[in-house]
């Protein structure tokens, strides 16, 4: 490919890329809004349903990237909405865990299945090579977007 053709491809890229980012952070920003949360606790709720089970807000601080006292208050609201409840490890007394409260989270569930088939559909015609193509793609760009907040929140940019 031409240099020419590739610098215009990335252009292109970077441009819907932008748009991307944006629809899925508006998108975010109004499921938050329905639910009544910020959309930072709508993400830590996603993330703690993505996790085997209860944990401690330090984990939630690391799944999140905030401090550990803005994750202690990101689980206060949390608790006030009545997604999640703290709970003493029965193995380590002195560990709090923070539990997702199942029927908040089927609900949660639910009103993801009503918006969600759509988004699946957009996969409908795409065969398993360019299916792994994108979930490679999301998953570095998991990778590189942790490591970018970590930067940000050391200063150093």
């Amino acid at each position: 490919m031409p240099e020419r053709d590739r610098e215009r491809l990335l252009a292109e890229l970077g441009g819907v890329s932008r748009r991307y980012m944006a629809s899925y952070a508006l998108f975010n920003q109004a499921v938050a809004d329905h639910l009544g949360l910020h959309p930072t606790d709508l993400q830590c709720l996603n993330l703690l349903t993505l996790e085997a089970g209860p944990v401690t807000t330090g984990r939630i601080a690391e799944l999140t990237g905030l401090t550990t006292g803005s994750a202690t208050r990101l689980v206060d609201r949390l608790e006030r909405a009545g997604y999640v409840r703290r709970e003493r490890d029965a193995a380590d007394r002195r560990k709090v865990l923070v539990v997702a409260v199942p029927e908040k989270v089927a609900e949660f569930g639910r009103m993801w299945d009503r918006l969600g088939a759509p988004w699946s559909a957009l996969f409908d015609d795409l065969d398993d090579a360019e299916l792994s193509l994108i979930i490679g793609h999301m998953r570095r760009t998991v990778e590189l977007s942790g490591e970018q907040v970590a930067r940000l929140r050391a200063g150093d940019v």
